[in-house]
């Protein structure tokens, strides 16, 4: 299983990071990544996240305080 993030900003349209895109192979491993990595991705505009799971879409996350 390879775990990655897809970058959105809120109409759908996808963003590329400027650090790129990152691999993980544990679901814990991405999602702690994203936990430091989020104010950058909104710096570089993203406004959601959709984790992957060697593609299939395991669920999407706002970057942004509700």
């Amino acid at each position: 299983m390879v775990f990655t993030w897809r970058y959105e900003k809120a109409d759908g349209t996808l963003v590329t990071p400027s650090d790129g895109q990152e691999e993980f192979s544990s679901q814990g491993d991405a999602e702690s990544w994203i936990g430091e990595a989020w104010k950058q991705l909104v710096e570089d505009g993203a406004d959601r996240v959709a984790l992957l799971d060697d593609g299939r879409e395991i669920y999407t996350m706002s970057l942004h305080a509700e």
